[in-house]
């Protein structure tokens, strides 16, 4: 992963993003839901969140908890000033940095990561290193995303991430954790065009890898080819595919 590119491309979708992202929204009030239904209260006094944004999961979750301490971390400092209200309590800080190298004080009873870690190089790597920094009884829960995330998008481009399946996630995780809950599901968002799709996903932050501008020819063939996912009401359609994961150290 090309940290630099991806830490620019979302800085400047920073503005759009807690507007534009319905999707990611939707997948923050269901990681709330779920951590307050899966993880006692006493799991949610310390707590780490990786990839932060704007803090649209942070807010939901302040909702349903009240930890002790609350430490929010993103690879954008860019970020900053829109956490200016959450921050304003003692018990919560912010720190800028690239979050695979865990770089952060251990006796965390609960690390939360929401539509983060696809985009880190080694993810696996990171979930088993979060052990160390977990209590004993801490637990690990993030939301990613599968094989079949923007699958029309990647259809016509090689622009894509290398998602793992949940199947993968669990073969890897069941090694160092005991996972408590997990479950996928695929969300549609229907556009006007296909120049509205690309919009979308440049206004929350999706095109982070890829590093060349569009050509005009190339804008142009890429909508063409998009129009046979054409729905009967004359829109086109988008896929996400949400993965969700709850594990006990």
């Amino acid at each position: 992963m090309d940290k630099t590119l991806i830490r620019r491309r979302f800085a400047k979708a920073v503005g759009s993003y807690s507007i534009r992202a319905d999707v990611q929204r939707q997948i923050a009030y269901h990681m709330a839901d779920a951590i307050g239904k899966y993880i006692p209260s006493g799991g949610r006094r310390n707590v780490l969140e990786i990839g932060c944004g704007t803090g649209m999961f942070t807010r939901a979750f302040l909702h349903r908890a009240t930890p002790e301490r609350l430490l929010l971390n993103d690879l954008c400092p860019e970020v900053e000033p829109y956490l200016t209200d959450l921050l304003a309590n003692k018990r919560i800080h912010f720190a800028a940095s690239d979050a695979e190298a865990l770089n952060f004080p251990s006796g965390q009873n609960l690390i939360v990561s929401c539509s983060a870690i696809q985009w880190f190089d080694q993810p696996e790597k990171f979930l088993a290193g979060c052990r160390k920094l977990l209590t004993a009884d801490g637990y690990l829960a993030f939301s990613t995303f599968g094989p079949q995330n923007v699958k029309e998008v990647v259809s016509l481009t090689s622009d894509t991430l290398p998602y793992r399946s949940l199947k993968e996630l669990t073969d890897v995780l069941s090694a160092e954790y005991q996972i408590v809950y997990s479950r996928e599901e695929k969300l549609k968002l229907s556009f006007a065009s296909p120049l509205e799709v690309l919009k979308h996903l440049k206004e929350t932050g999706v095109t982070g890898i890829r590093r060349q501008s569009w050509t005009r020819g190339e804008l142009d063939d890429f909508c063409r080819r998009y129009e046979q996912y054409t729905a009967p009401d004359g829109t086109v359609p988008l896929t996400y595919h949400p993965i969700y994961m709850i594990c006990k150290k």
